[in-house]
């Protein structure tokens, strides 16, 4: 629940780095609880249920919000809930797919944050304020774009992929649930990551009033 104030108030380059380093060293430490030793089946019930809590709230929260990086925060919780998936199956093939899931994820947050970064010196703080992006810097909408739809994992992008063998270990180990709520949570979390591409691109409403800084 922090993440989303954390991510708005600290400078673009803390908030990459909070955004994949916790992620990557924990799927790490989990890993090797999967690969060296084992754990029952009342801690991956466990681990199901906080992987579904991420997904849904991550993207249900999204769908709310009005700035970048606030957005981008709740896309963050979501996608913790999909690559949590991974060691939820506790399958060699689950591990492949966290690893895989974990790189693609890293790839995207790096290439979303450095045109935030480079945004951010033009005050883009709000979604409203991609508006027109493409006319004034066509360059940075069309990558912007492409990372977006990689996020909400429009196929045949590196996204799509990373959800696909997620998805596919979770049915391979039984997880027969959790693999529908994500494909659900993915759909709702195209609408929300493809608002950013679409004002980009095409522009969209000012915010008429907006919350002061704080």
């Amino acid at each position: 629940m922090w993440a989303p104030d954390i991510y708005e108030g600290s400078p673009t380059p803390v908030t990459a780095f909070l955004s994949i380093a916790p992620k990557i060293s924990i799927s790490a430490n989990i890993s090797r609880v999967s690969i060296y030793g084992s754990y029952g089946a009342t801690l991956q019930q466990i681990f199901f249920f906080c992987s579904i809590a991420s997904m849904i709230l991550g993207a249900l929260a999204a769908m709310a919000q009005t700035k970048v990086k606030r957005l981008l925060a709740h896309s963050s919780i979501g996608h913790v809930g999909y690559i949590r998936t991974g060691f939820s199956c506790g399958t060699i093939e689950g591990i492949q797919s966290l690893l895989i899931g974990i790189f693609i994820y890293a790839s995207m947050t790096i290439d979303a944050f450095a045109i935030v970064s480079a945004l951010r010196q033009t005050r883009v703080k709000y979604i409203a304020d991609l508006g027109a992006l493409a006319k004034t810097n066509p360059i940075s909408a069309i990558t912007f774009s492409i990372t977006m739809f990689s996020y909400a994992g429009i196929p045949p992008l590196a996204g799509f992929c990373s959800k696909f063998y997620l998805f596919f270990a979770a049915l391979g180990c039984g997880a027969y649930f959790l693999a529908p709520v994500g494909i659900v949570t993915s759909v709702i979390g195209r609408w929300a990551a493809g608002r950013l591409p679409r004002v980009s691109q095409f522009g969209g409403p000012k915010a008429v009033l907006r919350a002061p800084d704080t």
